[in-house]
């Protein structure tokens, strides 16, 4: 929830069953794959042998321009060998692997592995406090940041850098929420319509107040991330406060859904500094910032339907981890044409899982 800076711009059985049911859509996928892979390659690499045994050759590419009635070997020869060498240059093994890893990672709760230490180790970070801005590329670019901080040396992203640097369509959608306004289950109901991840970063007293919401967003494949218990500003609290706030939080969740909360942190309001991206880390958390985001928190001033429209098709980029709030009506009425839009153009909506 809150503010944030741009540069340049002031029943028990049916909730087993539909946790089964995200499940076994990752492991229907990851089987779907495997099998697709295989067969496509074994296909491949035999029509390829065949074409080149046609023509007394092994597996050599075979000069074949100017003679039609051997294109289709040509073809075929050509496709082996970009099957063979990807894009980026992994093997074909690389990249099944790779794609069966973030079809299955979507429906995983990773551990929070925590190993923050006594408050003397963090006593030399900088605990200036720094209030998270971008600068928008209207070329559908990746949008600039603050740098005064190296964010990555932290854990911390604001941007998938893999996907921005190979132009890949893919985006990251989260929600921040601190409280509920009615729109959050409307907003769910798209998402699963359409089959998209997304996360929501929550406080203990979304948790509180919404248990039932809390859980769905799970059961449906969604990760559940912490926003702190009351929505604090990080930088403004004591070693002992922070440790409280984000631990504290996790807690709540397991203890009052019976969900694991997923190993991702938002800085409330955007507010951090290099003491408490340190100490997020130790708590094994990932901090996620973003790299799309626009006026959509206030209520009773709403952007409008075909703003938040608009602004999707202007910014988009590779990579883009987009923050939205889900108190705005705005983006209740928008989101299924932004995700209809985004497709369209080619992109794919993945899970913060798959950052690395």
């Amino acid at each position: 929830m809150g503010n944030y800076n741009v540069g340049n711009e002031t029943g028990m059985v049916s909730r087993h069953f539909g946790v089964l049911g995200s499940r076994w859509k990752g492991v229907v996928c990851l089987a779907g794959i495997l099998i697709s892979l295989v067969v496509g390659s074994f296909c491949v690499v035999t029509y390829g042998a065949s074409a080149g045994e046609a023509d007394g050759s092994e597996s050599e590419h075979v000069d074949t321009s100017g003679n039609p009635a051997s294109d289709v070997e040509d073809r075929l020869t050509s496709t082996t060998e970009e099957y063979a060498e990807q894009q980026d240059g992994e093997l074909p093994i690389q990249s099944m692997f790779d794609k069966c890893r973030k079809v299955f990672s979507r429906y995983q709760t990773y551990p929070i592995e925590n190993h923050v230490k006594e408050k003397e180790a963090y006593q030399n970070y900088s605990n200036t406090k720094l209030s998270w801005w971008f600068r928008r590329d209207m070329n559908h670019g990746p949008s600039g940041c603050d740098d005064t901080i190296d964010i990555s040396e932290y854990d911390a992203y604001y941007l998938d850098q893999n996907a921005s640097k190979k132009n890949e369509k893919v985006v990251y959608l989260t929600f921040d929420c601190g409280y509920e306004n009615g729109y959050t289950e409307q907003m769910l109901d798209i998402l699963k319509k359409e089959d998209v991840p997304a996360c929501f970063f929550v406080t203990q007293t979304y948790i509180r107040d919404n248990v039932a919401i809390a859980k769905r967003m799970k059961e449906e494949g969604h990760q559940v991330g912490n926003h702190t218990i009351y929505h604090i500003c990080m930088p403004d609290k004591s070693y002992e406060e922070i440790v409280q706030e984000v631990n504290g939080c996790a807690d709540y969740m397991k203890e009052a859904t019976g969900y694991a909360m997923d190993p991702y942190l938002r800085p409330p309001c955007g507010e951090y500094s290099a003491r408490t991206l340190a100490i997020t880390q130790d708590l094994g958390f990932k901090t996620i910032f973003w790299s799309m985001a626009y006026m959509d928190f206030d209520v009773n001033n709403q952007p409008g339907v075909d703003f938040v429209i608009d602004h999707f098709n202007k910014y988009h980029h590779s990579g883009a981890i987009i923050l939205m709030h889900n108190v705005s009506s705005s983006n209740a009425g928008a989101l299924e044409k932004v995700i209809a839009n985004l497709k369209a153009e080619g992109y794919r909506f993945a899970s913060l899982n798959e950052l690395q």
